[in-house]
């Protein structure tokens, strides 16, 4: 019962997330919205006893929204990024898009023949999906993984051209010569 509870709860919250993403009046907070609505999805594929699956959904959304969070500091500055703005454009055509689509995949979901099974699940199906996903990647995503760090620390490195040390001194305790005009020591 609790878990049909908390199955529930975590529909909404992803469901009430996802619309926040149009809802809200920025990037960073439609971003933080998006990572809710996911990991609320995750945490839901978990309770239905998908570990592997709902694991990689909750830590591939979690670095997705951090490496977005990067790149909007990083092309955008914190401050335009916290800015009101819409996140709505055309919205009578993604309406009429959005009804279409659902309409042609129900459509389709209806109408469909669908194929009867063949054969039986595998004993353990995380396992059987786990090395069907990751069998003959595992060397490709043990390399990429440091990759994407070094990437996100570049980002930052490079979003970020002055330290403090360029703000307070090699001391940090006073006002440094400000090398750039304009910056803090206007």
């Amino acid at each position: 019962m609790l878990t049909n509870v908390l199955f529930v709860a975590l529909g909404v919250v992803a469901v009430l997330a996802g619309a926040a993403v149009f809802r809200v009046d920025s990037m960073a907070r439609a971003t933080y919205a998006l990572a809710a609505s996911f990991v609320a999805v995750g945490l839901q594929v978990l309770l239905l006893s998908q570990s592997y699956v709902g694991l990689i959904v909750v830590l591939m959304m979690v670095m997705e929204m951090a490496v977005m969070a990067v790149y909007m500091v990083m092309f955008m500055g914190m401050n335009p990024a916290l800015m009101p703005m819409s996140m709505v454009h055309g919205r009578r055509t993604s309406v009429g898009v959005s009804v279409g689509v659902f309409v042609v995949l129900v459509a389709g979901i209806v109408l469909a023949d669908w194929p009867a099974r063949r054969g039986a699940p595998p004993a353990d199906l995380t396992a059987a999906l786990g090395r069907t996903l990751m069998e003959s990647k595992m060397l490709v995503m043990a390399v990429v993984s440091p990759v994407m760090v070094a990437t996100i620390v570049a980002g930052v490195s490079l979003a970020h051209a002055r330290t403090r040390y360029d703000r307070l001194g090699d001391d940090l305790k006073g006002p440094a010569e400000d090398p750039q005009p304009g910056g803090v020591g206007r």
